[in-house]
């Protein structure tokens, strides 16, 4: 996969934000060394997000996201207001474009708190240095560590601020493995890929190419089959594999197939564990048995789809609600970027893996559903719990096992 495939759940975001007129677009643009936002002297030229997927050295793939100024007025400036604070809840650094003549104002400082609250890391950027005399400077910078001073019309320490920015994501974010770590060399791995109506034609979807991916770079053997030819390949198959890891979808016809000694789980269930909500979602699945008529049930999906006759989230996962729980449910979907703020009126989320939103994403998602009290699960460990298979599905994860009572 080359930088440009790059799925946007899988590059940093790094969002500028700051007061209109500040200067973001321009940094923006320095940055990128595009011309990726308007720039102008009008204030709020910049009325909705821009985004822009590519590679910044050092950091490598990246999704730049440029913000309306945050000072905006009026009702059309509240809903710009608005969309800022739905993009930090996905932005993994904070870029607060500052200018250097004015310095900090209370808006940038309300920025700065709403950065801190949610445990983002950032940087603060001066911009219009060219502007300011040597020691105006140092009046204005308490840690240089976390600030920078860049002049985005004379491109001076432009680079200074991409270091800086490379500076400030973890190590480790970068070495999460979807199922690379589960795998032994010479390990043989059966990933079962139902091909039907809502397959993408000519492609497989994000998560199986991923764990094809990590299974070879472990030194292990991937073999692909359909849930229809599973049977006879287990038949066939000389040397007992390791591991079946299945789409959600075919988990009933898979659990009866595979011999209990076979470790089983499903490309959902992993992507909840890359993501870093595997615990929560197991534990919520418990709350599916407690659904009652008219309680209203969210399912949620990170991507944008044409929905096909039997799609899993408006068709098939209600259908296996209805026949599990013998309720009658209110069952309401959103897709995309688009996630209710308000979660009160509902008695169970079930999320998608969320391979198309970033981990900070998917975690203020999951955060959001546990302040407001709202049990939240993913469609393979809902599916799992529904076909009475889901401690059987997460006995790859023997650490999580042990922590959760199964009393499903």
């Amino acid at each position: 996969m080359s930088l440009n495939d790059t799925p946007s759940g899988e590059r940093i975001h790094i969002g500028f934000f700051g007061r209109r007129n500040a200067g973001k677009s321009s940094v923006v643009n320095a940055v990128t060394g595009q011309e990726l936002a308007v720039v102008s002297d009008t204030k709020g030229t910049t009325t909705d997000p821009v985004s822009k997927a590519m590679e910044l050295l050092p950091l490598g793939p990246v999704l730049i996201i440029d913000t309306p100024g945050f000072d905006d007025e009026g009702q059309l400036g509240e809903l710009r207001v608005r969309k800022t604070k739905q993009i930090l809840n996905k932005t993994d650094i904070a870029v607060l474009v500052i200018d250097a003549v004015e310095g900090l104002k209370q808006c940038d400082e309300e920025l700065l708190s709403i950065f801190k609250e949610k445990d983002i890391p950032y940087l603060l950027v001066y911009n219009k240095e060219d502007m300011l005399k040597e020691e105006q400077k140092d009046s204005l910078v308490e840690d240089n560590n976390n600030a920078v001073y860049v002049s985005a019309l004379q491109k001076t320490h432009i680079q200074e601020l991409k270091e800086k920015l490379a500076k400030q994501i973890k190590t480790e974010n970068q070495t999460l493995q979807l199922v690379g770590d589960l795998v032994q060399p010479s390990d043989l791995i059966i990933l079962v890929i139902p091909i039907d109506s809502a397959a993408p034609k000519g492609r497989l979807i994000l998560p199986q190419q991923q764990v094809i991916r990590d299974i070879l770079e472990a030194g292990g053997a991937a073999i692909c089959v359909k849930e229809t030819e599973l049977s006879k390949l287990l038949t066939d198959l000389g040397n007992r594999p390791s591991m079946v890891i299945t789409d959600s979808q075919a988990f009933a016809q898979v659990s009866q197939v595979v011999p209990e000694e076979i470790l089983l789980t499903s490309f959902s269930i992993l992507m909840a564990r890359y993501k870093g909500f595997l615990d929560e979602a197991v534990q919520g699945a418990a709350a599916i048995r407690q659904l009652k008529d008219g309680d209203r049930v969210l399912i949620s999906e990170g991507c944008t789809h044409h929905r096909q006759c039997d799609d899993i989230g408006t068709v098939k996962i209600p259908r296996w609600l209805k026949n599990y729980t013998g309720k009658n449910l209110i069952i309401e979907t959103s897709s995309g970027r688009e996630f209710p703020e308000d979660l009160s009126p509902f008695s169970l989320i079930i999320h998608c893996g969320g391979c198309m939103l970033n981990g900070r994403e998917m975690k203020y998602r999951m955060k959001c559903a546990k302040d407001q009290h709202i049990p939240f699960t993913n469609y393979g460990i809902a599916i799992a719990h529904m076909q009475g298979i889901l401690e059987r599905s997460i006995q790859v994860f023997p650490d999580l096992v042990k922590k959760i009572k199964f009393d499903l």
